[in-house]
């Protein structure tokens, strides 16, 4: 079999023919966004679009999950992922595609809908590198799985697909990939072996007092008290229980309590965030959390012990150093110096759970998506952080090129790097 960066060359040739309908395809999917696990639209269409290229397809899976595959003779199988919901967010960029849906969200509430984290350009690269691999079958062996997944944003997607028969209907995977848009400059693409992005968990924290008249505090165990007792507490967890080389965040992003300015209310409901980068840190903050605040309700007084309640977790994504490194050297024949060191990523992702439960050795890397020249000039004048939009903002707007044509192609380069490469023995 000939080396992988000449048969990259040759698959990607036909870039310009799957351009133009990626392009429309794009701009139609932004602006037509569905919530996690309201999918169904973009999920048919997927499913319709892999059909057409060849692939056998297996829809509603954990939900509306959608994996296509396509087996070719002997040789590795390659998983390449893709997330496709949207978030609540309303947007504000000026785009001529942007999203103006709304829809009722799980609770019943009218909330807008955006592509605001890019998962669209996922989406849309993912469905290019499809075709591109199965119109060039000639030139590499063995079997592409294309997932692609509900409810990312929720960190339960991949668990359900996994939970519904996915081991059964990909059969034995032997590496995955993802990628996801990121605020670097388009035309990018960055790598990073190990820790890349954190683990996360967050928690709904109650605690209890005794409610009393506003002028009579003696007569009650006052839950705002306690709270901000505990909110003040919890700032050294970080500072003071966790080394200043293991990076992790704790925030504390919601409180509640009372409805008066003098009545004294019962109860008081905490909502926090933690970040890390490895399990024994991750149960550490945990373990500090409860602690502190079991700790806090009793010189409190509380007459009822606090209730911990875990929600939207994810796992952290940690590359395997060797599978990076060899989607790495791909990257570098085909970009040269576009391929770059990816940093710590303090955002989460849910996707390590699939070669998790698949058994197989995993790397993600970023792309992207910022107008090179409005990056350069934010960077020039120090204002990045006020002048290019960041994932889940408003105003978060990829260029779609070469945003787009740069998720494809390294997307086709790692799965060719092992479909063409040498074979593992």
């Amino acid at each position: 079999m000939t080396g992988s960066g000449s048969v990259t060359a040759r698959v990607l040739r036909r870039l310009g023919d799957v351009r133009p309908w990626q392009e429309d395809f794009y701009r139609n999917l932004h602006e037509h966004p569905e919530l996690s696990h309201q999918e169904h639209d973009t999920a048919a269409e997927v499913a319709r679009r892999l059909r057409s290229f060849g692939y056998q397809v297996h829809e509603s899976v954990g939900g509306t999950g959608v994996v296509g595959v396509l087996r070719n003779g002997e040789g590795p199988a390659v998983l390449l992922r893709a997330d496709m919901d949207a978030l609540p967010v309303k947007e504000e960029n000026g785009l001529p595609y942007a999203s103006a849906v709304t829809v009722r969200d799980p609770g019943g509430a009218e909330v807008p809908v955006m592509h605001a984290c890019g998962h669209d350009v996922h989406v849309t690269c993912l469905l290019g590198a499809c075709s591109l691999l199965a119109g060039a079958r000639p030139e590499w062996q063995g079997t592409i799985v294309a997932l692609f997944q509900p409810a990312e944003e929720l960190g339960d997607g991949a668990r359900k697909m996994v939970e519904d028969r996915l081991a059964t209907l990909v059969g034995n995977v032997d590496v995955a990939f993802a990628q996801h848009v990121l605020p670097m400059p388009s035309g990018t693409v960055g790598t990073r072996p190990g820790s890349t992005l954190s683990a996360a968990d967050s928690l709904k924290i109650t605690v209890y007092g005794r409610g009393a008249h506003g002028s009579m505090p003696q007569a009650s165990v006052d839950p705002v008290v306690l709270a901000a007792m505990i909110v003040v507490r919890l700032q050294t967890v970080i500072a003071r229980e966790i080394p200043a080389t293991d990076p992790a965040v704790l925030t504390v992003g919601s409180i509640q309590a009372g409805t008066k300015s003098n009545v004294i209310g019962d109860h008081a409901v905490l909502q926090l965030n933690i970040r890390s980068y490895n399990d024994r840190t991750r149960q550490a903050l945990l373990d500090a959390v409860e602690r502190i605040v079991v700790a806090e309700c009793q010189a409190s007084r509380s007459p009822r012990d606090p209730e911990f309640e875990l929600f939207d977790r994810f796992p952290p994504t940690q590359n395997d150093p060797a599978t990076t490194a060899r989607v790495r050297a791909a990257f570098a024949a085909l970009f040269g110096e576009r391929a770059q060191d990816l940093p710590l990523q303090t955002a989460s992702e849910d996707f390590s759970d699939i070669p998790t439960a698949l058994s197989a050795p995993y790397t993600y890397w970023g792309i992207g998506g910022i107008d090179p020249d409005a990056y350069q000039r934010a960077h020039d004048s120090g204002r990045i952080a006020e002048d290019i939009p960041v994932n889940h903002s408003p105003a978060f707007a990829p260029v779609v090129q070469p945003t787009l044509d740069t998720g494809t192609q390294a997307m086709v380069a790692a799965a060719l790097a092992w479909l063409a490469g040498p074979r593992d023995t």
